[in-house]
């Protein structure tokens, strides 16, 4: 079983020989995960950094641990972010956790016309670091070195413009003529894919996603949840890439 994963954004991570972990990460890896002298965790920073690190000392609150190695994983030269339109209750985290532990390396909260959530005020900057806080549990659960970005949220003037800058642009869309399975991907660079609420995207919202260049595409035969659809479609996208290799 490989070791255990745990966020760490001290600037002495990538030198230091010895570092202590503390706050939140150090209670849970002491007290949840009661990790003990001799058992071995990974320090990450969510950048491509992990320490492999070795505890020494373990405290109510906190471990002193030795750093055994390091490893700096390489950004992905094709990157993969999903503009998820707003999903009904904490639906939206499932779908930011099942595509973090997919691989995305994006989500795109998108307040499309027909969401019935609505994020507004206070609400907003507290409902995107809910999303942030579960992309980071996940992406620690599935030890991945490089943590996504979660930002929103977006219109559909923000969603059409970054459709327009990116190397490839998907809207999944019941009925499209053309498959996601049979797209041609690029090497490198930015996928958007764009996900609608569960009651479709509007026909305008369509328009100006398509004049940005954005691609409509089926899955298949079935219709999938808003909250799942990502992460579905993300994994048809990167098993056909070398990340899946």
């Amino acid at each position: 079983m490989t070791a255990p994963v745990f966020g760490y954004l001290g600037a002495d991570l990538p030198t230091a020989e010895r570092l202590l972990l503390e706050g939140p990460e150090g209670r849970h890896a002491a007290t949840v995960r009661r990790l003990r002298a001799g058992e071995s965790l990974d320090l990450c920073d969510g950048a491509g950094l992990t320490a492999h690190c070795v505890v020494e000392a373990a405290q109510k609150d906190r471990l002193e641990v030795r750093v055994a190695s390091r490893t700096q994983a390489a950004a992905p030269m094709l990157r993969l972010t999903v503009a998820q339109a707003l999903p009904k209750g904490d639906r939206g985290e499932l779908a930011v956790e099942l595509m973090t532990e997919v691989g995305v390396d994006a989500v795109l909260a998108w307040s499309a016309a027909r969401c019935v959530t609505r994020w507004s005020g206070e609400r907003s900057g507290r409902a995107l670091e809910r999303w942030r806080a579960t992309a980071r549990e996940a992406a620690k659960q599935s030890r991945r070195a490089w943590w996504p970005q979660v930002d929103g949220p977006l219109s559909t003037a923000d969603v059409a413009a970054r459709a327009g800058a990116a190397a490839l642009a998907l809207v999944l869309q019941e009925g499209a003529s053309d498959s996601l399975a049979g797209v041609a991907l690029p090497d490198a660079g930015e996928v958007l894919m764009v996900v609608g609420p569960e009651g479709g995207i509007a026909e305008d919202e369509l328009e100006a996603l398509a004049a940005a260049g954005a691609r409509p595409v089926r899955m298949g035969p079935t219709v999938m949840r808003s909250s799942t659809a990502g992460a579905a479609a993300a994994a048809a996208l990167l098993a056909r890439t070398p990340r899946w290799a």
